[in-house]
């Protein structure tokens, strides 16, 4: 946020502007909560704030996440049905029967770099396959490969191939194929020591330093981690809390007791999902996961209605797309009404600056 406050600064120096010249800071998803963040600490800086698919409440377990695309995949108007998360959660309760039984079948039917023997690999594995589910709903029909329809398809089309207890298993085989082929990479890599030793790497070179920052401020800052502990999660239940967190303590010497207090920390300091900012216009679609820890209630802030547009059947950060005529009508409305609370605030903008004249 100070980064952004200088900037502000720089580029009112740079072009000569003065406070006859508005801002208003966009963003979606992260980005989104610190639009959301820097009116809330730099309010003379920004009149107002549109926060996209925005994670303002801070999450040590994050369960509603997996839950949440179990509930897309459920939706059918977008393209799910029960029948399809009946099949994911069978296709993942197969995995990991058949990985106890022949973990090297399970390693040749993904295509695995390695054959996940120990459980660290085999979570890796089981992450992996999960975030095909997980990116596929985030995304929705913004995704570039595939929707929640294309992907029910894959995991619905009945097939005389292979034997009845086996369908689930196969098909999401099939989906991971389809992905893998998609990214060009010649096998799927599970290596838990692996991925440690590319997060390690602090050189400028390095093709994970982003993945490292981000990794960092989930176990300072946010948490985040998306686990499937709760009866309703669709993936495998090897996808733990404690699991999820090995990695703060591996690259970081932090422990999972201390991430609590972090957590704490930062939803006092920009204060959660009810944080009391005026002028700040929080945008989440029905489908994203990520809606969890938004703002999307009725709220009040200062005696004031909370701004807030909701798109019922549209994805993460589908408002801040390209326009194409294929959209939904309720994303097109959700633009404009997104562009009116702009015109709004500037227009409310202009009438101060000319009573303080």
């Amino acid at each position: 946020l100070a980064d952004l406050a200088v900037f502000h600064q720089y580029i009112s120096q740079s072009f000569s502007l003065s406070r006859r010249n508005i801002w208003i800071s966009f963003g979606g998803s992260y980005s989104g909560a610190l639009s959301a963040w820097f009116r809330g600490k730099f309010p003379h800086l920004v009149f107002g704030a549109v926060a996209s698919s925005a994670p303002v409440e801070a999450k040590l377990d994050f369960s509603a996440y997996s839950n949440a695309v179990g509930l897309s995949l459920m939706n059918e108007a977008v393209g799910g049905s029960e029948k399809c998360v009946s099949a994911v959660r069978e296709a993942f309760g197969a995995v990991e029967a058949l990985m106890f039984r022949n973990v090297s079948q399970v390693a040749k039917d993904f295509s695995c770099c390695q054959i996940p023997k120990d459980q660290q690999d085999q979570v890796e594995l089981m992450q992996s396959l999960a975030d095909i589910v997980m990116g596929t709903v985030q995304y929705n029909e913004e995704s570039v490969l595939m929707s929640i329809s294309d992907l029910c398809g894959v995991m619905t089309n009945q097939s005389e191939a292979y034997e009845e207890e086996r369908e689930a298993y196969h098909r999401l085989v099939q989906l991971s194929q389809i992905y893998r082929s998609s990214s060009e990479e010649p096998c799927l890599d599970v290596s838990h020591e692996k991925t440690v030793k590319d997060l390690m790497d602090t050189t400028v070179q390095s093709e994970r330093r982003t993945a490292r920052q981000w990794t960092y401020q989930t176990c300072t800052e946010f948490g985040f981690y998306q686990t499937c502990e709760d009866a309703s999660c669709p993936f495998s239940g090897m996808v733990t809390l404690r699991s999820q967190t090995e990695i703060c303590l591996e690259l970081f010497g932090i422990t999972q007791n201390s991430l609590p207090g972090h957590i704490a920390f930062t939803n006092t300091y920009y204060g959660g999902d009810d944080p009391h900012t005026l002028r700040v216009l929080y945008v989440n679609g029905g489908v994203d996961p990520w809606k969890e820890l938004s703002v999307v209630g009725n709220r009040t802030d200062g005696g004031e209605e909370a701004e807030r547009v909701f798109i019922k059947d549209s994805a993460h950060c589908a408002d801040m797309m390209r326009g194409r005529a294929t959209d939904r009508r309720s994303l097109k409305t959700a633009r404009q009404e997104i562009e009116r609370h702009v015109r709004s605030w500037l227009k409310t903008a202009q009438q101060e600056e000319k009573r303080t004249e």
